[in-house]
C-alpha cells in the first residue's frame, strides 16, 4: 500500500516510529514533513498530505500533532478527505468500519509508540464495512458539494 504521511513538531517523533513502522510491513511511505522538532504550522503538512491523498497519488494517508484534533481539523478541508482522530483501537477500528477514512489522525504526545502502532494496524486491517455506513458518507457527501 501506497502510505504519505506527516506531522507537526509536536507529532514529529510519532511520525518516525510508525514510519518505521510500516516500512517493516512493507508498506511504500513518503514523509511529507515535517522533518525536525522546529516549529511549523500543521494547516501547511495537512495540505499537503490531504492534497495527494484525495489526488489519489497514495492510498491512504497519517497525521500527526500532539494530540491528532488539529491536524484533523484542518484536513477535512480538503475536499474528498475523511480524516478521523482515533485515540485507541476501537476508534480505530470505526474509523476504518463506519468512517472509510482515507486519512487517520493521531497523537504523537498523548500515545506512546506500541499504542500508536497498534492504532494504525487495526485501521489498515480493518474493512469498510458499507451499508448504512455507505449511506451516511454519501450524506456528508452531499454537506462537503455544497461547501467546498
Amino acid at each position: 500500500m501506497k502510505i504519505v504521511i506527516g506531522s507537526d513538531h509536536a507529532g514529529f517523533e510519532g511520525k518516525e516510529k510508525i514510519k518505521k513502522y510500516l516500512q517493516s510491513l512493507e508498506h511504500e511511505v513518503s514523509d511529507f514533513g515535517c522533518y525536525s522538532k522546529e516549529p511549523v504550522d500543521f494547516p501547511d503538512i495537512a495540505l499537503l498530505v490531504g492534497r495527494a491523498v484525495a489526488g489519489r497519488e497514495f492510498d491512504r494517508g497519517i497525521l500527526l500533532d500532539g494530540f491528532g484534533g488539529a491536524v484533523c481539523l484542518a484536513v477535512n478541508k480538503v475536499k474528498n478527505i475523511r480524516g478521523v482522530a482515533a485515540y485507541d483501537i476501537i476508534s480505530a477500528r470505526f474509523a476504518a468500519s463506519h468512517e472509510n477514512a482515507n486519512i487517520l489522525c493521531l497523537g504523537g504526545m498523548t500515545h506512546g509508540e506500541l499504542a500508536l502502532k497498534e492504532m494504525v494496524k487495526v485501521w489498515l486491517e480493518t474493512p469498510f464495512a458499507g451499508g448504512k455506513y455507505q449511506k451516511r458518507l454519501d450524506k456528508i457527501k452531499v454537506i462537503e458539494n455544497s461547501y467546498l
